[in-house]
């Protein structure tokens, strides 16, 4: 052995003189640092680790964070209910998404709807790179999931303590298919409405039109709640409706910054203004309650604050300071009244205030976004023209709620005819908890 590494060693010796020795060195150092620069200017661990964080902080929004503010806002005998369609929701959504709803929102290059070719994400690897990113396509495809997890999850609280369960999976799994990915794909996968110019960062129409605009149809579909609008239901644990919020809240920091795909600045000034305009409408709702009422609830309080983050979604990549103090101010007022308007004058029973906080929020924001993102009102100066973005924004509002209504009616007749849509009047009155799911959320005053 030791004659055989002598040998050796003279061979090296005698091959390092030689010129093809270093210019093979040299290419082959030269390869491997090429290979390093590519991954650096390819996948940024920065931003990954920052949509990492946004994911897990979207997914709360939902579990628990959603599913605890609707749930406190319902009777006591129903709380279990929502928790269960919050998270029914979350598993059908999530398999969908892996099945074929990412193709048809993200892929292909179709102006209407994505290519379905490549079903459970064939194709696709763990350092596949989402275009246009420095992100993982896993992680990319992982975060818009969480987005259509929220958007159904929304709509179930206007028809909170009446839908049958089966009927909430059915209809949100066709609705998730021929409403959401479509509108994703319009407006976040290079549609139409995309390639048109429109703004909307984080989902006021994705997500906030689309939702409150299907809760508006299904509460009149599936009819109101037996004593309304003549005996309240107030809600069972205004406690849990704060815990709920403040999620939602803390959650909204990935929703609106992690739909930046970065971790620099624009992140860090849609964090920014998500929160000003948060705290701005939860300010300007507490005043209005004072006024009308006398008392500032809590419940009020952070429902002001919901419909400030709504708002803000949309236009949270375009307005400094300045807009988003002012889009949550004036989300507050419209938000308020339209809830008395839609509960008081059309009596129609939206259970949990889904279109009048993030329906009205939702598209307010749209639409202000083509004012406050001007420059000279403070706004980053990512829009075009005042009218000719806000021509393009009433455009694509009008196409997903016109589309949005049409479709939410017609899978709910689907359903309706097939399963039902809601519970009998004596599971009505029993409550959904035992009805349905057979426990109680409080067994000890049952």
């Amino acid at each position: 052995m030791i004659l055989a590494y002598h040998k050796s060693m003279k061979f090296y010796r005698t091959l390092k003189k030689a010129p093809i020795f270093g210019a093979a060195m040299a290419l082959l150092c030269t390869g491997t640092l090429s290979a390093q620069e590519t991954a650096v200017t390819t996948i940024d661990s920065g931003h990954s680790a920052w949509i990492l964080t946004s994911t897990a902080l979207v997914l709360l929004m939902t579990m628990p964070g959603l599913a605890l503010f609707y749930g406190g806002l319902v009777r006591g005998k129903n709380f279990l209910s929502i928790l269960g369609q919050c998270a029914g929701i979350a598993f059908v959504a999530s398999l969908l998404w892996v099945v074929c709803l990412y193709n048809l929102a993200f892929k292909g290059d179709g102006k209407w709807i994505g290519d379905c070719s490549a079903l459970f994400l064939k194709g696709v690897s763990h350092d596949s790179i989402a275009a246009g990113t420095r992100i993982p396509e896993t992680l990319f495809i992982m975060f818009q999931m969480t987005f259509a997890i929220i958007t159904p999850g929304l709509y179930v609280g206007a028809v909170a303590e009446r839908m049958k369960f089966s009927a909430v999976l059915l209809f949100s799994s066709l609705w998730l298919l021929f409403v959401y990915a479509p509108v994703t794909k319009w407006v976040w996968g290079g549609g139409w409405l995309f390639q048109m110019g429109v703004k909307d960062l984080a989902g006021g129409i994705v997500v906030h039109a689309t939702a409150g605009v299907t809760a508006l149809v299904l509460a009149i579909m599936v009819g109101k709640r037996k004593g309304f609008p003549q005996h309240p239901h107030p809600p069972h644990n205004p406690t849990l409706v704060f815990v709920g919020a403040a999620m939602l809240w803390v959650g909204w920091f990935g929703f609106n910054a992690g739909s930046q795909l970065t971790a620099g600045g624009a992140a860090s000034m849609t964090m920014l203004v998500t929160h000003l305009s948060a705290c701005s409408a939860a300010l300007v709702w507490m005043l209005l309650e004072k006024i009308r009422n006398g008392k500032i609830g809590v419940i009020g309080m952070v429902t002001g604050l919901v419909a400030g983050l709504a708002s803000i979604t949309p236009a949270s990549g375009e307005v400094g300071p300045i807009g988003a103090l002012a889009i949550g101010a004036i989300a507050a007022v419209l938000c308020y009244f339209s809830v008395s308007l839609i509960r008081e004058k059309w009596h129609i029973d939206d259970s949990l205030d889904v279109f009048a906080v993030h329906g009205v929020g939702g598209i307010l924001g749209t639409i202000l976004l083509a004012l406050f993102g001007q420059p000279s009102l403070g706004g980053l100066g990512h829009v075009k023209t005042i009218g000719e973005q806000l021509g393009i924004q009433l455009l694509a509002l009008a196409a997903v709620i016109i589309w949005t209504a049409i479709a939410t009616i017609v899978i709910a007749w689907i359903v309706k005819a097939t399963i039902g849509l809601r519970v009998s009047p004596e599971q009505e009155n029993e409550g959904l908890d035992r009805a349905e799911h057979g426990e109680n959320a409080y067994p000890m005053e049952s």
